[in-house]
């Protein structure tokens, strides 16, 4: 219901320009898509103020204006964008009806501790977004590749049709052209031949390397430890041209064998860390209890070791595999042109002849990599449950 006096004697000096700020934020990113940032990021506070100043003392119903201000920006959306625009603003209109009345009624306080002080709250909060943004920084760029994947164009830009979300311009052609490539497909039969393998090895002498390396009487463990994790922290331009020099003088340069103990070597570091830490909350007395009912070494680890480090393993292996699958800067080094994986492709195709099809490529290895990536969330999980349950 509308009121014609002012209905709050609230203070604005916290809410009004919080609002103002988030509201020249958002002004700057449309002012900066319709060439003038600066002037959008002003217009954009100005407007927010106000907004948020009216509604709070002046109006009593809540609900309501949450609608209001998403059509209004759903529409002002429409107007200087189209469809997407609208999208973007109602998405917009939405936050900013939430927003000025979650800092207006106080309720960013409901779940802190009273005894927290101002200071302490900002931090708080302004932690929170500190890591929201660099979050959206990091995945943005994964963001605008997939929609583009899908152009019906042979463009690395959004097409008009595409912004105005025509069906005319959007399709699956350069999936298509990924799938019948004859290029393509050999490039992912290489790359398919050449990581299982590399993961294989990596995850086996990986795995002993760091049962062994856990083990208190083994001398220079520590020096040891940082000689094996070399490969992720020398860069990879150093360790592709050492290789190639001494896989040359061996006779492996340019042949698959070469290429997969490269990449092994590349995805080991992965599988020692990743069993270590799980070795971390391993009861050595299991071990102890197993040799002393008859089992030797190799049944012990089979079948006490082994079942309580596999979420580790099998986290390692992820990585190895993923290391090997998405790498491109050693195989130029050691491998041939038989061994052209699909990393190499693509890095050929951007040099040499630009196609779109690349985005495809980067859309299904994204997706891949997302899967690998919740499978190792899932073991990181399992493993602390089992670490949880074994005796302390």
């Amino acid at each position: 219901m509308v009121a014609l006096t002012p209905i709050s004697r609230k203070p604005v000096r916290f809410y009004v320009p919080t609002v103002a700020l988030a509201g020249a934020f958002a002004g700057l990113l449309v002012g900066t898509a319709n060439g003038s940032g600066l002037l959008g990021a002003v217009i954009g506070a100005v407007l927010l103020a106000v907004l948020a100043y009216v509604v709070t003392h002046f109006i009593d119903n809540e609900k309501p204006v949450r609608w209001a201000f998403v059509i209004l920006f759903g529409i002002a959306g429409a107007a200087l964008a189209g469809v997407s625009g609208a999208i973007i603003g109602l998405a917009f209109g939405w936050f900013f009806g939430w927003f000025t009345y979650w800092l207006y009624e106080g309720r960013y306080r409901a779940r802190l501790a009273p005894y927290l002080t101002p200071g302490q709250v900002l931090w708080h909060f302004a932690f929170r977004v500190l890591v929201g943004a660099i979050l959206i920084f990091l995945i943005t760029p994964i963001l605008v590749v997939m929609p583009l994947s899908f152009n019906a164009e042979n463009f690395f830009t959004f097409t008009p049709e595409m912004l105005r979300f025509d069906p005319e311009g959007y399709s699956l052609k350069h999936y298509r052209d990924f799938f019948s490539s004859d290029d393509w497909q050999q490039a992912l039969r290489n790359s398919l031949l050449i990581a299982p393998v590399a993961t294989l090895l990596a995850v086996s002498f990986g795995t002993l390397a760091a049962i062994g390396l856990s083990s208190e009487h083994v001398p220079f463990r520590r020096a040891i430890m940082a000689i094996l994790i070399s490969p992720m922290i020398v860069p990879l331009i150093i360790s592709a041209a050492g290789m190639y020099f001494f896989y040359s003088r061996i006779g492996l340069q340019g042949t698959y064998l070469g290429v997969v103990l490269a990449h092994a070597a590349l995805g080991i570091p992965f599988v020692i860390i990743t069993v270590t830490a799980t070795l971390v909350g391993f009861d050595r007395s299991l071990t102890r209890a197993a040799a002393s009912m008859g089992a030797n070494p190799v049944t012990t680890f089979f079948r006490v070791q082994m079942p309580l480090i596999l979420p580790g393993v099998i986290s390692g292996g992820l990585f190895a595999f993923i290391t090997s699958f998405d790498e491109v800067v050693v195989v130029l080094f050691v491998g041939s042109a038989g061994q052209k994986t699909l990393p190499w492709q693509m890095f050929t195709g951007l040099r040499e002849q630009i196609s779109p099809t690349i985005l495809a490529v980067a859309t299904i290895l994204v997706a891949v990599s997302i899967c690998l990536l919740t499978v190792v969330e899932l073991l990181r999980r399992r493993s602390e449950r089992l670490r949880g349950m074994s005796p302390g």
